[in-house]
């Protein structure tokens, strides 16, 4: 299997990212209108609750919105407000010996995969792996403050709002860690999710957020896809969250690791891992060092470095598994 990743270097929403929209539509679409088209929220609804949580970013909605050709169902879903259920697995660890890192493995089912890399200059520069467009997966921001999610293993479902447009807000506005612990702590999000944070001085944080929970500040290092307890047994065999959060847990406990160490161990199981018959499994493992504003995207023998203040266009080409399978991309 084969996924590709485009980097793209916008300051503003222009012709490349309505390129990107435009050839991930009709893949966004048919996901956001699963379940009906009265599922989701309509409009007015959307906007307004964007426009109460996330003023800083309204003027930027109705630019993109505009980018996308001005409907009312991709309005709707870029908003993600109460978008549909959907479910990742993942790793992040905090790495804070000799230099702060936040290292995480991305697993996903590669059809849905945006393979984007974006640097952008909206409200601050912002460099990160893009998801709903204008939502990111992981990445950083000028301040010096990383952010990646991952799902908190809870099939809870309520109002708020899709986690990679979170994930953007955190680093269009926040500046370092505690800024981003206030923020998260007055968002409405409409799923369980992990978010792990980490900033320039080396400061870092784990929220375990839902909406039926308030966030919840714990201070582990590692983060895999379960919350206080395992609620989820089905999920929680499926995805080894117990095996990936106690091997997460002893690398970094283990006095010798270094970093080039403890890379290698995100490409091995049970960290990384790849279930052909389901599709799913890791798409990339990432290292964003918030002190440099640099960042590796890497697999086995291939790897993608990037920075703020030196980033290049280009495209990767990556084969992940033997198994053929047709893209978003």
């Amino acid at each position: 299997m084969i996924i590709k990743i485009k980097c793209i270097d916008e300051d503003q929403p222009g012709e490349k990212w309505a390129k990107v929209f435009n050839r991930t539509w009709p893949h966004y679409r048919a996901w956001y209108l699963q379940e009906g088209f009265t599922a989701r929220p309509g409009y007015l609804s959307c906007s307004e609750a964007l426009e109460e949580h996330m003023p800083e970013l309204a003027p930027l909605y109705e630019h993109i919105c505009e980018l996308a050709g001005g409907g009312d169902v991709a309005s709707r879903y870029l908003s993600m407000w109460n978008p549909p259920a959907f479910m990742s697995g993942c790793t992040q660890v905090a790495w804070t010996r000799n230099r702060p890192a936040l290292i995480r493995n991305y697993d996903y089912n590669p059809k849905w995969f945006e393979g984007v890399m974006l640097k952008s200059h909206w409200l601050q520069p912002v460099m990160g792996v893009s998801d709903c467009n204008w939502g990111l997966l992981d990445g950083m921001n000028g301040s010096g403050l990383c952010a990646s999610l991952n799902f908190g293993g809870r099939n809870a479902v309520g109002q708020g709002f899709g986690i990679p447009l979170v994930i953007r807000y955190l680093l269009e506005t926040c500046s370092n860690v505690e800024e981003a612990v206030k923020t998260l702590d007055r968002l409405p999000v409409h799923m369980a999710y992990n978010v792990m944070l980490m900033d320039r001085h080396g400061e870092y944080a784990t929220l375990f957020l839902g909406p039926d929970r308030n966030p919840a500040l714990i201070t582990k290092k590692a983060c895999t896809n379960h919350q206080e307890d395992i609620v989820w047994p089905e999920y929680a065999r499926q995805t080894q969250t117990i095996e990936r959060q106690k091997a997460a847990e002893e690398y970094l406990s283990d006095e010798t690791m270094d970093l080039e160490t403890i890379f290698r161990k995100f490409l091995q199981p049970p960290l990384h891992q790849f279930d052909v018959k389901k599709s799913f499994g890791t798409l990339y493992s990432a290292a964003w060092f918030p002190d440099t504003g640099k960042a590796k995207l890497f697999w086995k023998g291939k790897e993608l470095n990037q920075s703020l203040y030196e980033f290049t266009e280009q495209q990767i080409t990556v084969q992940i598994s033997k198994q053929a399978e047709s893209l978003i991309y």
